[in-house]
């Protein structure tokens, strides 16, 4: 295996999305991903990076004095390495997530690490990249996130939360696309259905510029 990961970017920010949504974070984004989602916002994570060594990328990550940190994309486990840099943030003491996109095999990451599994609805053009077996390996410390393009991927995804007991599982989050799915309706459609998720928005494109890197 190798000693170096192909890195996009790491950044110190806010904490835009997930049940630790306004917190603090150090994110790290690792280079590449298999999928092309319609309504991707990190297309610039697809290709380039740069090579970081295990060491300087701890050493990045502890310059900011944050504890808690996530490992994104792209798709991070598209790197077989990520598992390695997932175990050695988790060995120095930080609080770790890792956001994937349920198409890779998430049985080998650490315990120790809070997954967030992006589950692929239509709108996406990614629904049968999806690995089902993946929701086995999930517990109450994990996250699975919807990204909604329309009232279509609203109710596909309300039968989803309903065949597998996500709301059960673990943390389960509705997440509009930003620009194509208004909040309100959305928030109506869960409450008149009284399904058991946690409607979210990106706050770090409300803080910021929604098309603004690093943050």
């Amino acid at each position: 295996m190798s000693q170096t990961l192909q890195i996009t970017e790491i950044f110190h920010s806010i904490q835009g999305e997930s049940t630790r949504i306004g917190e603090p974070c150090v994110f790290i984004r690792l280079t590449g991903c298999p999928l092309r989602c319609t309504w991707c916002d990190t297309e610039y994570a697809f290709h380039g990076g740069e090579p970081m060594t295990f060491d300087s990328v701890m050493e990045r990550v502890q310059s900011y004095g944050c504890p808690l940190v996530e490992v994104t994309g792209g798709e991070p486990l598209h790197q077989p390495e990520a598992l390695v840099l997932l175990k050695k943030l988790c060995d120095v003491g930080h609080q770790v997530m890792i956001e994937t996109s349920g198409t890779f095999d998430i049985s080998a990451i650490d315990p120790r690490v809070s997954i967030i599994m992006d589950v692929k609805c239509p709108g996406s053009g990614m629904t049968d990249r999806m690995r089902w077996a993946n929701i086995e390996h999930l517990s109450k410390k994990d996250e699975v996130k919807f990204v909604l393009k329309d009232q279509a991927d609203y109710e596909w995804s309300k039968n989803i939360v309903t065949k597998y007991g996500l709301g059960d599982r673990c943390a389960v989050l509705f997440s509009p696309v930003f620009g194509s799915l208004e909040l309100r309706p959305l928030a109506e459609w869960v409450l008149s259905d009284r399904l058991p998720v946690r409607v979210q928005v990106q706050l770090h494109k409300l803080i910021w510029d929604p098309d603004t890197r690093g943050v």
